[in-house]
């Protein structure tokens, strides 16, 4: 299961001939194998002491590692595994996915059952765990693949509700305290300036590098496909891109975007694609054309833009995730090419 979405990715995304641009390729994830699949455990199988288990309320820090830590940690191991030999000797971009330190805290439990994010202490214990993880799993990745051009997607699904206070109790009967900006600001920008250190050094076009027509991709991509996703704050924290649902972005937040852009900022599309959809890139792209039209901006920042799939393609079989990531890549080059008129 691992190795043939591993080869797909790799053929589809790495291959210029249909298109002329290449697309991202990543290391995907299988949540439907089972827990430690899952974005959480997966996640919190990186976390430098702090083990976890699994309870019927969710993922819970526990004081020593047992089976479903194990089993998280020997999933993404061989995720690795495979990701190195189909990569051997490969020179490009190549995307990761951790959970973000809020989503984190707030899925985590403590022993009482109660999220870890009711816990100041906690979170911080969490985020520098996180940062260490992500250390440690970066220096792996480029030991394995040394010409690999290492983008992090930190997700971060939870963080509006963070923000708001809208996170329920264990119990399901209350709404936990929102958590100040300032301090999640802070906590994200201490994981963001970890992974920006220890990525490895962006390649220019000189002669070591083989895809001259890559797409411009910032280092550190904060994905959050929730209503409400905090822009101005994403930016300062220190985020490269922007990954967002572009179906709830509405107008405030494509506003938000527009800035965004406007400064520099790279900004990746989620277009929300269905089981069972056929759509065609021009019905991918044009969602983007017409908010830059409708937005007043220049065509050239169309450059800016990546394309993906909302929230992932969990729900899509092989031979429809294969299709839509064509049709991704077409549209992507068919807004590059605008770009350029």
């Amino acid at each position: 299961m691992v190795r043939e979405a591993v080869h797909i990715v790799r053929d589809l995304l790495t291959d210029q001939s249909r298109t002329g641009r290449p697309g991202v390729p990543y290391l995907p994830e299988l949540p439907g194998r089972g827990p430690g699949a899952d974005m959480i455990g997966r996640t919190a199988a990186l976390l430098v002491d702090m083990p976890v288990d699994l309870q019927p309320s969710g993922w819970r820090i526990v004081d020593r590692p047992g089976r479903d830590h194990s089993r998280a940690r020997g999933y993404l191991r061989n995720d690795l595994d495979e990701l190195a030999e189909a990569f051997d000797g490969y020179h490009g971009i190549l995307k990761l996915q951790v959970a973000g330190p809020w989503t984190l805290a707030a899925e985590l439990r403590v022993h009482r059952g109660e999220r870890t994010i009711v816990d100041p202490g906690a979170c911080r214990d969490v985020a520098a765990s996180l940062a260490a993880g992500i250390e440690e799993h970066l220096a792996d990745v480029r030991r394995l693949l040394p010409g690999a051009d290492l983008v992090v997607q930190v997700d971060e699904p939870l963080l509006p509700a963070v923000l708001a206070g809208s996170l329920p109790t264990s119990s399901g009967f209350g709404r936990l305290r929102a958590i100040d900006p300032e301090e999640v600001r802070r906590q994200l920008a201490e994981v963001i300036d970890v992974v920006r250190r220890e990525r490895s050094p962006r390649r220019t076009a000189d002669a070591g590098r083989e895809n001259a027509t890559e797409p411009a991709t910032g280092g550190v991509l904060v994905h959050c496909c929730a209503d409400r996703v905090p822009v101005p704050l994403l930016r300062q924290a220190g985020a490269d891109a922007l990954a967002v649902d572009i179906s709830r972005l509405g107008v405030r937040g494509w506003e938000s975007v527009a800035e965004a852009v406007e400064d520099g900022m790279e900004f990746w599309a989620g277009v929300p694609v269905l089981p069972g959809e056929s759509p065609t890139a021009q019905t991918l792209a044009d969602p983007v054309r017409t908010a830059w039209r409708e937005l007043g901006l220049e065509r050239r920042l169309l450059d800016q833009v990546v394309l993906a799939p909302a929230c992932g393609l969990a729900g899509h079989s092989p031979a429809e995730a294969v299709a839509v990531h064509r049709r991704l890549v077409e549209a992507a080059a068919e807004l590059a090419e605008e770009a350029e008129r």
